[in-house]
């Protein structure tokens, strides 16, 4: 696969319709499609498409099912590669997984680590076991899914990550930790940050703000290129700009070494 020295990024946060697979991928298909030519990678909220539910078990796909062949086929279309999260069964077992295709047709996947106990996730879910870095245009993308901002052992950059995303649904009450948790990701690991995600208002009542962005390795927000509207923002990555960043401050040669177990 070729590499590209500078990536664009798209972020599209979404007010999700509560429950509702089929509209959801149409309205992001059409917001996919209005990307083509702009865009290498698009990345798409925590549970795009259905909201942050507990209606688990009937509102779950398996990974042959309409949503990730929806994101294969859209992929290929379109010639952008795609990522978000969405409830995935596996036999009797549940997962919030992160799926991750491109236009070659290949597919990644991340299951979310930890599970938020406090809204009931950790009762309905098995959590993720292990780490995942995905290699793409000569970029090392490493996912995670909305509550694993806040364990940084777990999203410690071992040298082998270029752009860490974090997909979400997290309510406008907490978004100051957000924004703070993204910026400190991205300094204390030397790596591009990605946080996506959705608008709106749902099914619990639960209210978000958005607040998508990307933060690079010194901590600062990136411009979008464009903003195409509300909903969709784009950047720039600079992979030559951040080398050179961690050649001049090389931070990670005295970095403790964590052993998860």
């Amino acid at each position: 696969m070729k590499q590209i020295a500078n990536l664009q990024v798209a972020l599209i946060q979404e007010d999700l319709i509560w429950e509702d697979p089929i509209q959801n991928r149409l309205n992001f298909e059409l917001l996919i499609f209005s990307l083509v030519g702009k865009a290498d990678v698009v990345f798409l909220p925590e549970t795009f498409t259905t909201g942050f539910t507990n209606a688990i078990e009937p509102l779950s796909e398996n990974m042959q099912g309409p949503t990730v062949t929806w994101l294969l086929e859209l992929s290929i279309k379109t010639k952008i590669a795609l990522g978000g999260s969405l409830f995935i069964h596996e036999g009797d077992q549940y997962f919030n997984r992160f799926v991750f295709v491109t236009p070659e047709g290949d597919r990644s996947f991340y299951d979310k680590r930890h599970l938020f106990s406090i809204g009931g996730e950790s009762n309905l879910l098995k959590p993720g076991a292990r780490r995942v870095v995905i290699s793409y245009l000569g970029w090392r993308i490493a996912p995670f899914i909305c509550y694993d901002l806040r364990f940084p052992v777990w999203c410690r950059n071992k040298s082998d990550i270029d752009l860490m995303v974090f997909v979400a649904n997290w309510p406008a009450p907490r978004r100051e930790v957000w924004n703070v948790l993204l910026r400190a990701r991205a300094i204390e690991n030397q790596v591009y940050v990605a946080g996506v995600n959705r608008l709106g208002t749902d099914g619990n009542g639960t209210i978000y703000a958005g607040d998508s962005q990307l933060v690079n390795a010194r901590g600062e927000l990136v411009a979008p290129v464009t903003n195409l509207d509300s909903r969709i923002l784009l950047f720039d990555l600079s992979k030559s700009a951040l080398d050179d960043f961690r050649v001049k401050f090389p931070v990670d040669k005295d970095a403790d070494q964590f052993i998860i177990t």
